[in-house]
């Protein structure tokens, strides 16, 4: 009774079994086939469903560029031409401007610039007006109050120029071309003036340890006094602005000539281009008086209009 049940069974396996297709594959597609499952029916692990990612793809990209000769000698080539660009531009920058020097202008802290603040407006009560020096060199300004900076003048210029625009705007003549012709007047008139100083030093001939960014700096003082001026005007009308004028105008002339003439005024000159010796000091004394006569015109020119 065995044997037949047995031989049944075989019959039906024979049975389910598919044809055999005609068509010959060469090659087995797996690329849609099924991942491999356990004996207990569950996706085997480690098996990605949804295929290589773009991350390792791009891992492959990147490692097979790296490994390519061709492009490691074009970005080494590459970089090599941006460092020989950065130290061109270092150098031709170097001719014109010393960085070094520009960062000893803006070495202030707080307290050098509240001191040096009170001593533009009430220059009156400062006693000592030498520079310092340490080994032939000058201190710097949070070190010596006495130093020029260009800390003050740029914030004072950037706050001139925003305070203009405000008063410009009190009386509704404010529009982006007023504001530019007055920003554009106002640093205008810097150069001028130390382009003069300039020529001055040089065709008299006198030999001093002012440099181009010392005379940039002092110039630049008297837009602290202008802020205060164009504050009092808005304030307390033309009457407070003429009295602004008049006090920020007589305390920049001190300050510029206390300061100038520990500079100017005690240097010598070997050349005397056809002139007596004696004539020297006096030239000095010219320079010193005429840079601060001439703060309180540009004072008064720069900030007239902004008071009505």
């Amino acid at each position: 009774m065995d044997l037949p049940h047995q031989g049944y069974r075989a019959s039906k396996q024979r049975g389910r079994t598919a044809p055999s297709t005609a068509d010959s594959v060469l090659f087995d597609d797996t690329s849609s086939a099924a991942p491999a499952m356990n004996s207990q029916g569950y996706y085997t692990p480690g098996y990605n469903m949804a295929g290589p990612s773009n991350d390792m793809q791009g891992d492959a990209g990147v490692n097979n560029l790296f490994a390519d000769p061709m492009a490691n000698a074009a970005m080494m080539y590459g970089s090599s031409l941006a460092n020989q660009g950065k130290d061109i531009v270092n150098k031709e920058i170097g001719r014109f401007m010393s960085v070094n020097k520009l960062k000893y202008f803006f070495a202030v802290d707080t307290r050098y610039v509240l001191k040096k603040l009170m001593i533009l407006m009430f220059p009156y009560t400062h006693q000592d007006w030498e520079v310092r020096y340490h080994r032939d060199t000058p201190l710097t300004p949070r070190q010596d109050v006495n130093a020029p900076d260009l800390y003050i003048p740029t914030m004072a210029f950037i706050t001139y120029i925003l305070l203009a625009g405000m008063a410009l705007g009190i009386q509704k003549r404010f529009s982006p071309e007023v504001l530019g012709l007055c920003a554009s007047t106002a640093l205008v008139w810097i150069i001028i003036e130390v382009l003069v100083l300039l020529l001055s030093l040089y065709l008299m001939t006198v030999h001093s340890d002012l440099s181009t960014f010392d005379l940039i700096a002092y110039s630049g003082y008297k837009y602290v006094g202008m802020i205060f001026t164009v504050l009092c005007g808005l304030l307390f009308g033309s009457d407070g602005y003429y009295v602004a004028l008049a006090w920020s105008s007589c305390a920049l002339m001190f300050f510029i000539v206390r300061s100038l003439k520990m500079k100017i005024l005690p240097s010598l000159s070997s050349d005397t281009m056809g002139t007596g010796s004696s004539a020297k000091p006096q030239f000095r004394l010219y320079i010193t008086m005429a840079t601060a006569v001439f703060q309180p015109i540009i004072i008064y020119w720069l900030t007239s209009h902004l008071v009505r």
